[in-house]
Parts: C-alpha cells; structure tokens; sequence
C-alpha cells in the first residue's frame, strides 16, 4: 500500500476512535494533515483572540518546511499510535 493510500486509510480510522484524543494529539494530527494535504501554512496567523485558531496555526506552521510525503508517513504513524492507544469503534 503506498504512503497516499496509507494516509486516506488512516485519515478515515481516525474518525473510528473508541476515546477522543488529547488536545496535544489532536494538535499534531492537525497540523500534520494540513501539511500533507496543503503544504506549508498560506493564511496569516489569527489575532490574539482566536485562541483555538492560534493553536492550530501555530502547530501548523510549525510543520513549515515538511514535504508532503514525509507529513504522510509521520501522521500514519501518530494514528497507529492512537488507534493501539484508544483502540477503534
């Protein structure tokens, strides 16, 4: 299976966990499948207000630089994680 096919399998297994992830995970999956799926962040940062979209921003922007594949494989490796972690519906 390639990276592609591995990424949209556990972009779908996700959405399946029993236990909702923790707000740091939540974070690095974010910002993990918007590199994978946009590329580095092209939105200018929330204002200071915007504290959930900050957030997410930030750990988006912080991913600045990583190639498409490599966000890929390391998001598939984060849901493998959490689904031995939480275990799937």
């Amino acid at each position: 299976m390639s990276v592609e096919e591995q990424f949209k399998t556990s972009a779908e297994q996700v959405k399946k966990l029993k236990s909702s992830p923790s707000d740091t995970e939540l974070l690095e999956l974010y910002s993990l499948y918007k590199q994978a799926t946009i590329g580095d962040v092209n939105t200018d940062r929330p204002g200071m207000l915007y504290l959930k979209e900050k957030a997410k921003w930030d750990a988006w922007n912080g991913r600045k630089g990583l190639g498409k594949e490599q966000a890929q494989e390391l998001y598939v490796k984060k849901v493998k994680e959490l689904v031995e972690k939480n275990g799937l519906a």
